[in-house]
């Protein structure tokens, strides 16, 4: 089993289906970046928060886990919650730390996804819920900043496309209950 995170994100891009709708890399600097993807989801928005934060397991891609299994993955909704990983042997991995949590509105957390937490960079994921009834848009922004030898740009598209490809499942999962 690969468990780099930064080959992961190469064999994936290579060897995945790209998905029809696009990220969007909304600002790129030398010191980071800014990516930002909308879904739409035939749920209300406390439903489309409470799948994407309690059935993260059933939708998140399992290549994209260090364990190659995405049913060890949880997030913890109180302050300074973890978006976590568990491993072999008590092993864990920390993705993300919870900072804000309002039910059917907003999660955002703080931490590096995959090879950003073994480089010099950190991260703020902000997913906004809104919508009426039984429709709601879920808006990923993910804004990088710190230190990558020779700059972002090659980071920031690979970055971007895994994002695309777990927002795109989201939205497959939220909307019909499989992948």
């Amino acid at each position: 089993m690969i468990k780099n995170c930064t080959l992961l994100i190469v064999v994936a891009l290579v060897t995945s289906r790209v998905p029809s709708a696009q990220a969007k890399v909304i600002d790129l600097t030398a010191n980071g970046f800014t990516i930002k993807h909308s879904v739409e989801v035939n749920k209300s928005p406390a439903e489309a928060y409470a799948v994407f934060v309690g059935k993260i397991a059933s939708w998140w891609d399992a290549d994209h886990t260090y364990s190659g299994k995405s049913e060890n993955l949880s997030i913890e909704l109180r302050p300074n919650g973890c978006f976590c990983e568990k491993l072999e042997n008590q092993g864990f991995v920390v993705h993300m730390n919870v900072v804000n949590a309002q039910a059917g509105r907003l999660l955002r957390m703080t931490g590096g996804l995959g090879p950003l937490q073994g480089i010099a960079a950190t991260g703020v994921m902000t997913i906004e819920f809104k919508g009426e009834g039984q429709h709601t848009t879920v808006t990923l922004t993910y804004t990088i900043g710190g230190y990558v030898p020779g700059g972002f740009d090659k980071l920031a598209p690979l970055v971007d496309q895994v994002m695309v490809q777990q927002m795109t499942r989201y939205e497959r999962f939220a909307t019909t209950g499989k992948l």
